[in-house]
């Protein structure tokens, strides 16, 4: 039995609230912002991600957004939003985009919930685990391209397949 089926056995119950349960768990540092929305630090290999989830009622929707600060110079912004789209060919859930003016790559998914619709809690761990997870794959790339003057294919040699295990 999933930690989530331990927890919640009812039919409907808070997203967020399953969201903070799931941080409470994991010793994840987070802050309930509203009742509707949650932002939690989440360490990955690479660096700690900033997530956010929130539950958009006038668009029955349960969003979700990972950022990590990255401010590269700006004459490599080109070269970053190439590899942000190459990022995108790649990711079934969710998708990249880039702030410059907040100096954040941004990884955005939306879980529909039209007619009624609950957010399930394997749904809610899916969101996140397929945000750190595609941050974690392509976020060397994402630095080759920024920092090491790599070209965008190049960079993307290193996150073109999902790894499987660890060394």
């Amino acid at each position: 039995m999933a930690l989530t089926q331990q927890a919640f056995q009812s039919d409907y119950v808070d997203p967020i609230d399953i969201v903070e349960h799931l941080a409470e768990f994991r010793e994840w540092e987070f802050d309930r912002v509203a009742d509707d929305q949650i932002a939690m630090a989440v360490e990955g290999m690479w660096r700690t991600y900033s997530l956010t989830l929130a539950a958009a009622e006038p668009d029955e929707t349960l969003r979700l957004i990972c950022t990590f600060e990255m401010r590269p110079p700006e004459e490599r912004h080109p070269a970053l939003y190439e590899t942000v789209n190459a990022a995108n060919d790649q990711c079934w859930l969710g998708a990249f985009t880039y702030w410059a003016e907040q100096g954040l790559m941004v990884y955005r998914y939306a879980l529909t919930l039209s007619g009624g619709q609950f957010a399930a809690a394997e749904q809610i761990e899916r969101m996140i685990a397929a945000a750190i997870g595609n941050a974690e794959r392509f976020y060397p790339a994402f630095q080759l391209t920024a920092w090491g003057g790599r070209a965008p294919a190049d960079a993307m040699q290193v996150a073109m397949a999902e790894a499987y295990g660890r060394a």
